[in-house]
């Protein structure tokens, strides 16, 4: 097809997005007024699927076992764009993540599609993901199938600022607990065994191991349950951790090592241990591929975006991450117009701002460019297939 043509659809989908900004201003706020936790988003998917639908989508929810994922489909073309829209929200500090965001722009991306491509150009695939925040929403509709017919996946995080190809660590999810002999801890010490002696013990070794681990990984953790009365031993203690890296080889490493320093805890006070591994919601590396990003970024910088480079960022997780081990993916960050980090109260103020919003529709369009492209670019779809097969991208290496 030629450039003209291509940039005639990039206008209409600019046009299309402008078009229906008030209606996505409007469910963004609403969404961040009612902040709803994972596989709990009822009210955020009644604020996006009748938007989509009311635009030309046909949509099914719930889908792929989970009450608040959705999928919607337009077009009958060759290739199939799917496009993710995240809205859960954080306990306590609410869309502190910018999911209001999110959802928004990919749904804004989906509209723009509609107007700017022909049904024959392409299959528009819109999903709704629930509970990225720590259940894996993305994990379940892979391990469903939901990716099997499509081409490529997209969507973009809100942040502080613009990155095209933040890495995103892999993470497994651990929980750690101790059994022990509750005893009167005055009367009776010596024949307790402590618990939470047990779990400090495992918590100090972690913060030991921290000081000799790769830079591009992460240990971290709380202990959830310390005991229930000052003059009571513990008998039961629990702890919840996370275990990141951006090489999946060393992750699996990783948790071996951190194994081990629950072990001394048992060892040490002669404790029960039982350690759970939450296996099915273990988080991949994000592998960003390479042509796609590219193609983002030549669309971004032509509505004004500027990128900031950092190469040794230090990042999150995602369940985005597992898709992009099974289809070639992107999941830039775009700003916010505050310096609010996430997984804060400030960011959770910022993420409503006028600024906001408006790189929220920036980047809505800015998807909706790349989109375009992959759908009629020639070559580019052949040249993201091939960056897919080897392997390249921001993780290194195929999880």
């Amino acid at each position: 097809m030629s450039t003209d043509k291509i940039e005639q659809a990039k206008q209409r989908a600019r046009a299309a997005v402008d078009a229906v900004a008030g209606d996505l201003v409007g469910i963004s706020r609403e969404i961040h007024a009612h902040p709803e936790l994972s596989f709990k988003e009822h009210h955020a998917c009644a604020q996006l699927v009748p938007f989509l639908e009311a635009q030309g989508f046909k949509v099914q929810r719930p889908a792929y076992g989970m009450d608040t994922a959705f999928r919607g489909e337009w077009g009958h073309g060759p290739v199939t764009i799917a496009i993710c829209s995240e809205y859960d929200a954080l306990p306590e500090i609410g869309h502190a993540c910018g999911h209001n965001l999110i959802g928004t722009a990919g749904a804004g991306a989906a509209v723009a599609l509609i107007k700017a491509l022909d049904p024959a150009d392409a299959r528009i695939v819109i999903l709704g993901t629930p509970a990225e925040e720590g259940s894996g929403g993305k994990v379940v509709m892979v391990r469903e199938g939901c990716f099997d017919d499509i081409d490529v996946a997209m969507m973009a995080h809100a942040a502080p600022v613009d990155i095209v190809d933040a890495p995103m660590f892999g993470v497994s999810h651990v929980d750690v607990e101790y059994r022990g002999k509750a005893v009167h801890a005055s009367v009776f010490p010596e024949m307790g065994v402590n618990a939470l002696d047990a779990l400090v013990t495992a918590y100090q070794a972690i913060a030991q191991l921290r000081q000799h681990i790769r830079r591009d990984s992460r240990i971290h953790g709380i202990i959830t349950h310390g005991g229930d009365a000052a003059n009571i031993v513990p008998g039961y203690t629990k702890g919840t951790f996370y275990v990141r890296a951006l090489k999946p080889w060393y992750l699996e490493q990783l948790k071996e090592r951190v194994k081990h320093c629950f072990e001394a805890g048992a060892l040490a006070t002669g404790c029960e241990l039982n350690i759970i591994w939450h296996e099915e919601a273990e988080y991949a590396p994000m592998l960003n591929n390479g042509p796609m990003c590219d193609a983002y970024r030549r669309n971004g910088e032509a509505l004004g975006k500027m990128f900031i480079e950092l190469k040794d960022l230090s990042t999150g997780s995602s369940d985005m991450g597992n898709v992009s081990q099974v289809v070639p993916s992107i999941h830039p960050n775009f700003g916010v117009g505050a310096s609010a980090f996430t997984h804060s109260p400030e960011f959770t103020a910022a993420a409503i701002t006028d600024a906001a919003h408006a790189g929220m529709l920036q980047t809505a369009q800015a998807l909706a460019m790349t989109a375009i492209d992959i759908a009629l670019e020639p070559g580019l779809l052949d040249a993201i297939k091939a960056d897919f097969a080897r392997g390249r991208g921001a993780s290194g290496d195929r999880f």
